[in-house]
């Protein structure tokens, strides 16, 4: 009898995640040549994408039913195939390749893979969200030291860290976020002014205090958020899109206002897309400097204080962070 390994397979389109996926138990086979097989330690939960896909509505991600899910796992070399060179059984190695992250095992080429010290769950984060922080300030909104920086659900994975980065450029640090536990959470990182969107006016809050002066304010809500980003970013200044939480549900809000050309024009403003599956290239800079913030003590990763067990957690893991009510980064633990 053969050896199988687990996975989490998308197996019809539905409208959650749990919907359309189930636990399905898959044959294990030896690496092919320049293939590494890694036993996951930890998953990191991606749960707007995996939501999307299950509902195939990711235009970058064609999907051909039945497919394995998840995005970004670490674990431990079992073996590698002929003509894999720097890599050997034992090695603690992250993937943030889909479909690489909810299943017990990943068997893929060598280049889907990048060595860390250990198959830790901060390695997974640095690795995967630290790398995305550093891409949507300094790569795409390209901060400069002292700048004012707004960061929209601030208390999550990817915006946490990037209040840590923000605040070590010596940048004023504007974090919206829901509840009072939130923002005791992103003060604690730094942020000099914390808006409380469940009892404040964002818009209000910007208008009276950051009129036109917000020179980089990354969003992954959208609605009136973003709104009120564009409003009030400076002259010279960029509102990085990095993701559009309010528009999930697959119908985004259609608003009649001036266009956002006006908004942008006269101050020589710009909106720009942060999507970075499609800055590979930057990667291996951006991991460097994460790296070695960590290993300094100046940049410190939070988890979500739920815990999530096996690939059935994964799918509580994935509402979790729908829910909104997650803090910091949200793994499962595989081992």
């Amino acid at each position: 009898m053969s050896e199988t390994y687990q996975a989490i397979q998308l197996q019809q389109f539905a409208e959650s995640f749990r919907a359309g996926a189930r636990i399905v138990d898959l044959d294990l086979n030896r690496p092919g040549p320049g293939e590494l097989r890694v036993r996951n330690h930890y998953c990191g939960i991606n749960g707007i994408f995996d939501t999307q896909i299950a509902r195939n509505a990711v235009d970058y991600v064609k999907i051909k039913l039945p497919t394995l899910t998840g995005v970004e796992a670490v674990g431990v070399i079992e073996s590698v195939g002929e003509g894999v060179e720097g890599f050997v059984p034992g090695d603690a190695v992250v993937t943030t390749r889909f479909p690489g992250g909810y299943r017990t095992l990943n068997l893929a080429p060598v280049s889907h893979f990048v060595k860390v010290p250990q198959a830790t769950r901060e390695w997974l984060t640095l690795a995967s969200t630290g790398v995305s922080a550093a891409m949507a300030l300094e790569h795409i909104g390209a901060v400069q030291d002292g700048e004012v920086v707004a960061v929209s659900a601030a208390a999550g994975g990817l915006g946490h860290l990037i209040v840590q980065l923000a605040v070590l450029r010596g940048c004023h640090v504007v974090a919206v976020c829901g509840g009072r536990e939130k923002g005791d959470f992103v003060r604690s990182l730094g942020a000099h002014r914390v808006i409380d969107y469940r009892s404040e006016s964002v818009a209000d809050v910007l208008a009276a205090e950051y009129p036109d002066k917000l020179d980089v304010a990354i969003d992954t809500v959208s609605g009136t958020i973003f709104d009120a980003f564009l409003d009030n970013v400076a002259p010279h200044g960029r509102v990085v899109v990095g993701g559009a939480a309010a528009d999930l549900e697959g119908k985004p809000e259609i608003v009649t206002q001036p266009r956002i050309a006006h908004k942008l024009y006269y101050k020589g403003a710009s909106v720009r897309g942060f999507m970075n599956g499609l800055l590979t290239d930057h990667w291996p800079a951006a991991r460097e400097k994460v790296f070695s913030l960590y290993e300094s003590g100046r940049l410190n990763i939070t988890f979500d204080d739920q815990e999530f067990l096996g690939l059935d957690g994964v799918f509580d893991a994935v509402e979790r962070l729908l829910s909104g009510h997650s803090m910091g980064k949200v793994v499962a633990d595989l081992r």
